[in-house]
């Protein structure tokens, strides 16, 4: 292959440049009155997301494509396409995106950083997905390959179970955002002419007259939002637009068809999808004026701010639909936060804000990147999180997930995280994100230079450096992040324990200005030369958040900000103490120190606090020694050995989290049928508020139903036992878990299980424990044997005995 030299490398990045500032808005010309500078006229220069961005150049992206090589994802691409002979190789019938997705992640690596290699071996994917393609532009290798025999999530035949699981539209909506993004880097048309041959297939099938049929999972509106940019023909944006208008009002809440988009109002449903969903609705409101578009995503994104939101900037509270829950309800331990989700969340705010111009959109932004997203990547670059609790019990990022959605999406978002730094209106330039950086870009004055220095997000202290190409006069728009006044985060459900009279500083070549704020933004007009500067000071101090009381899970407690970034208690600084098991004094002061030596440099946060634990009397003990209690940025945290963690951290007694009385089940050895989730959970001695309480710890046995699991205690020494209580887990009506048909209590005699003679009725309760008194025995062991439902799995939340 023929390596670009300079000159032609040059003139392709102004025509990225050009392009990012071209408007292929219809015929009106309509779009977002806002623009993003592109990533590719951002280069950044800090120590914080540079060396993430790099990592997942260097080890990310080259991990995914491995993973996609040796799970079989690439290969059903070269199965249909008959190049080799086979069958469907992988797990799901969409795991046709994912190699989309990492494709797009390492086309926006090219755009930073050129690398032949790299993109031959782009070159040789994209022949074998071309290879796979069939004649009318099709393109769905479990399909392709299978036949009538394509996985029951495909349906039978094309467009089947569009509605439910197929995701032959998701599949493609990736593919059309990695063709954009691998022409954008190379001029290529390859991977283009790949997915206009199937959009037009999917045009001339779906549409008013046509298969008036939504997807049932949203992606590829904003795919073909992207196709209309780059093509200018606008059936591509008419085709996005039919997939919303034709969704609802009968379908399911799950992927939000159970009404008309436009009258959607509070988010519900599966959060990916409803994100993805809004994010498209964003675009095409911008690119049509659709009104009706704009108040149904405005009223959703009060609704989440308010009422379902994380203070890590994660959403999506259950795991039983990967999506949102009730209002109010933010459990910790069992928070979803999909890492897919923290990165669809950081694409609608943007689009907010493009509409708007208001800053509360880059709060909620700046929140969730700093904090939900980052989490679901190790500082390594090769371990994943799939959800992000805010509580847990010892969780471990995973090399690789069978559905691999998390990973491969942080492939292709991080390498566009410059592009979130900086927008444009006309005469007004937006700083949106403080980074260490130089940027240059197109204004009406001519070209502008603005760079970035200071050691954000560990100080507050910013200084920018401005270079016009001519001096002319211009606003340059300053964010001031509400948490550098008096407000957590936007909406009412969140805020700080403490009023603070401290604000933002801002001087231009090092003398106070009086400036006019608007939506959030300092706006500084001036008469702009070059080596102008301007320094930025935010008050920058930890801070103590409390949550909306009716945030049941949070009460009593408080979490620590400093800056944009939240922190988590973690076991590996804390030996002394068990984590979750603390109590601290909220009026006592936070100490904050930089350690240069800790996860290759950061921020730590430090308070006293004290031990809780449980009696064997059923009293709360508080122990009088004060420990040191140290913490962490919540993104860092399972970058070392596993243990426990929590953000929010109990002051009243009365919501604390006592450590366990040594009671007998306590000390037991554990063991089930394959059970999923910790077995040490099922004698924690924290009874749940009801059967589907995901804010306290549970196991269970999905994706298991009609048979029987069991769970055994076994005991030190031999126990005298007269009595169990059993306190299930079923989370109807979303989940897959019910209380059981059936369950037994059995003592080890001798080598044999032997029924206990039970005085009391077996019962079967939800939402509260069921108990058994059964004539005393003495035995090494007790097993809970659970005969499943037939449609249905189980689990338990606490298994006591006496």
């Amino acid at each position: 292959m023929k390596v670009r030299t300079g000159l032609f490398y040059l003139f392709f990045l102004l025509f990225v440049i050009t392009f990012e500032a071209c408007n292929f808005g219809g015929e009106e010309n309509a779009d977002y009155p806002i623009k993003p500078v592109s990533f590719t006229q951002v280069r950044l220069h800090d120590q914080f997301w540079l060396p993430r961005i790099l990592k997942n150049t260097e080890v990310t992206i080259p991990i995914a494509f491995q993973q996609s090589e040796e799970t079989g994802r690439i290969k059903n691409f070269e199965i249909a396409g008959g190049l080799i002979p086979g069958s469907f190789c992988s797990k799901y019938a969409f795991d046709d995106s994912d190699v989309f997705k990492i494709i797009e992640g390492a086309s926006y690596s090219l755009m930073i950083k050129p690398d032949p290699v790299l993109e031959t071996y782009l070159d040789s994917l994209i022949y074998k997905i071309a290879m796979a393609q069939e004649d009318d532009g099709y393109l769905y290798t479990n399909r392709t390959i299978m036949g009538d025999s394509s996985l029951p999530m495909a349906g039978k035949n094309r467009w089947d179970n569009i509605e439910e699981g197929s995701h032959e539209l998701y599949n493609v909506g990736h593919l059309y955002e990695a063709a954009v993004a691998y022409y954008q880097a190379t001029g290529k048309k390859n991977l283009l002419e790949v997915a206009l041959k199937n959009a037009d297939l999917i045009y001339n099938t779906f549409g008013w007259g046509k298969l008036e049929i939504y997807p049932g999972h949203q992606e590829i509106e904003i795919g073909l939002v992207k196709l209309y940019r780059i093509t200018g023909d606008k059936k591509y944006l008419d085709l996005a637009k039919f997939f919303l208008d034709v969704r609802g009002p009968d379908g399911l809440e799950y992927n939000q068809a159970h009404q008309k988009v436009v009258d959607q109002k509070e988010p519900v449903g599966h959060a990916v999808r409803a994100l993805y969903m809004y994010s498209a609705m964003a675009d095409v409101a911008a690119l049509t004026g659709d009104q009706a578009y704009k108040t149904a995503i405005d009223a959703i994104w009060e609704n989440v701010v308010s009422k379902k939101i994380y203070i890590t900037g994660g959403v999506g509270q259950s795991g039983g639909n990967e999506g949102f829950g009730p209002g109010y309800d933010l459990p910790n331990l069992s928070a979803y936060c999909e890492t897919c989700a923290s990165i669809a969340n950081v694409l609608w705010n943007q689009r907010m804000f493009l509409q708007s111009g208001d800053s509360k959109y880059i709060d909620v932004m700046e929140r969730t990147l700093y904090n939900a997203l980052l989490s679901g990547v190790s500082l390594s670059g090769d371990r994943f999180f799939y959800p992000n609790p805010l509580e847990s019990n010892g969780e471990t990022r995973k090399e690789w997930f069978g559905c691999a959605c998390c990973p491969s999406n942080i492939c292709r978002f991080l390498p566009s995280v410059p592009g979130y730094i900086y927008a444009l209106d006309e005469n007004k330039i937006y700083i949106n994100l403080f980074v260490e950086s130089e940027a240059t870009f197109e204004t009406e004055n001519g070209r502008m230079t603005i760079t970035q220095s200071g050691d954000y997000p560990w100080s507050g202290e910013m200084t920018l450096h401005i270079y016009p190409e001519y001096a002319g006069q211009s606003d340059i728009c300053i964010r001031i992040p509400g948490w550098a006044g008096n407000e957590a985060m936007p909406g009412d459900l969140y805020e700080f324990v403490d009023i603070r009279d401290e604000q933002a500083t801002i001087k231009i070549n090092n003398e106070e200005v009086n400036y006019n704020m608007v939506k959030g933004y300092a706006v500084l007009n001036r008469n702009w030369q070059a080596h102008d500067s301007i320094q930025i000071g935010f008050p920058f101090e930890p801070r103590k958040i409390k949550s909306d009381k009716k945030v049941r899970q949070n009460r009593g407690r408080f979490a620590i900000q400093r800056g944009p970034i939240v922190f988590c208690i973690e076991e590996s600084d804390n030996p002394d103490v068990s984590t979750r098991n603390i109590l601290v004094d909220i009026s006592q002061e936070i100490h904050s120190k930089f350690e240069h030596q800790l996860m290759n440099g950061i921020l730590t946060v430090s308070l006293k606090g004290q031990m809780v634990r449980k009696t064997l009397k059923d009293s709360v003990n508080v122990n009088s020694v004060y420990n040191k209690i140290k913490g962490i940025p919540y993104a860092y945290w399972a970058n070392r050995k596993p243990g426990q963690m929590l953000v929010w951290i109990p002051y009243d007694l009365n919501f604390a989290t006592p450590a366990p009385a040594p009671t007998i089940a306590y000390k037991s050895k554990k063991s089930s049928s394959g059970a999923r989730g910790n077995l040490n959970l099922l004698s924690d001695q924290y009874e749940p508020f009801n059967s589907n309480d995901h804010s306290i710890g549970y196991i269970h046995w999905w994706p298991e139903k009609n048979k029987t699991e069991w769970l055994i205690y076994e005991f030190d020494k031999p126990e005298s036992i007269y009595q169990v209580k059993v306190f299930w887990f079923d989370d109807s009506p979303n989940g897959g878990c019910r209380i059981p048909a059936d369950w037994k209590i059995y003592y080890k005699q001798d080598s044999l299980w032997t029924p206990v003679a039970n005085n009391s009725e077996y019962t079967i309760t939800k939402d509260a424990p069921d108990k058994l008194n059964f004539i005393p025995v003495v035995t090494n062991a007790l097993k809970l044997e659970v005969r499943l439902q037939e449609n249905f799995s189980s689990g338990v939340h606490e298994w006591s005995v006496k």
